[in-house]
């Protein structure tokens, strides 16, 4: 389906709803705000977007039934628009730390290639759950901001590349900071690592689960905190730059062809009950 307006008007008048209600969540999240919780020797944190991201799935047509389909394929449009400020805020913090990002070297414009090493792992798993070419976009990277960009920009906003991509993003934003909070906090306690390539490991593309390492890394070491923060930051800029290049050249062309390779003989078919599913989807629309 096609969402053409005639007019910014037009459009608002459509999609108001997903606005209001949108809002209203990201005023409850703000006033809930961080959550950290002792787990042993790490942290478990808990962000604003992890109950925001609850609240939409529970109003979504599946449960509450606040949206309709309808509203949930124009709000999944929306994503790249909301997101293309907190991308434009990190490359100012990176930038305002410039001395900092300069002598991290080689190894800042080089950790972004270990993104190409999991596909390896990922795809073959999401082929063997039953995914088709939604496996391609939720499988070629970490499918945070540039990654779902990018996909969007290939595939189109209502490819199964696209929904498998958004798919990450969603589950990312839950679980994923989650595990990055939890494991930079066990990981800095081991102390084997040094505090600022801690933070320099914290920015792989991923703005939110940056953010949950930084917290964590920050509490451990309160007198580096600035320091670990602005090499998250400029890592997480720079894996946006040269990450882009990555997956346009090597990571999407890779998972394509795996995902050729692998399919017919790993892939499952569609049951009858995943068919009916799609057919009424179709209908809806």
């Amino acid at each position: 389906m096609e969402y053409a307006y005639p007019s910014l008007a037009d459009r608002v008048r459509s999609e108001w709803k997903i606005y209001v209600v949108s809002f209203v969540f990201a005023l409850i999240a703000g006033l809930i705000g961080q959550i950290s919780i002792p787990l042993g020797p790490g942290q478990l944190i808990l962000f604003p977007i992890f109950y925001s991201i609850i609240l939409g799935i529970l109003s979504g047509p599946e449960v509450t039934r606040v949206f309709k389909k309808k509203e949930v394929k124009a709000a999944s449009k929306l994503v790249i628009v909301a997101i293309c400020p907190f991308i434009a805020k990190l490359g100012i913090n990176a930038g305002a730390s410039i001395d900092t990002v300069i002598s991290a070297g080689p190894a800042l414009f080089s950790h972004a290639i270990g993104d190409i090493l999991t596909i390896f792992i990922t795809l073959p798993v999401a082929v063997l759950l039953g995914l088709k070419r939604e496996a391609i976009g939720a499988a070629s990277s970490i499918n945070r901001e540039t990654n779902l960009a990018l996909v969007t920009d290939k595939y189109g906003a209502d490819s199964p590349e696209t929904r498998g991509s958004l798919s990450i993003y969603v589950v990312g934003g839950m679980l994923g900071t989650i595990y990055f909070g939890l494991m930079a906090s066990l990981v800095a306690m081991v102390g084997f690592f040094d505090p600022l390539a801690l933070g320099l490991a914290s920015g792989v593309g991923a703005g939110i689960m940056m953010a949950a390492s930084t917290a964590a890394l920050g509490i451990i070491y309160p007198g580096q905190a600035d320091q670990i923060t602005a090499l998250a930051s400029a890592s997480q800029t720079i894996a946006g730059i040269d990450g882009i290049y990555l997956a346009m050249f090597v990571a999407l062309p890779l998972t394509e062809w795996l995902y050729k390779v692998l399919e017919p003989r790993c892939g499952r078919k569609a049951g009858a009950g995943e068919a009916a599913a799609q057919g009424n989807d179709e209908a809806g629309e």
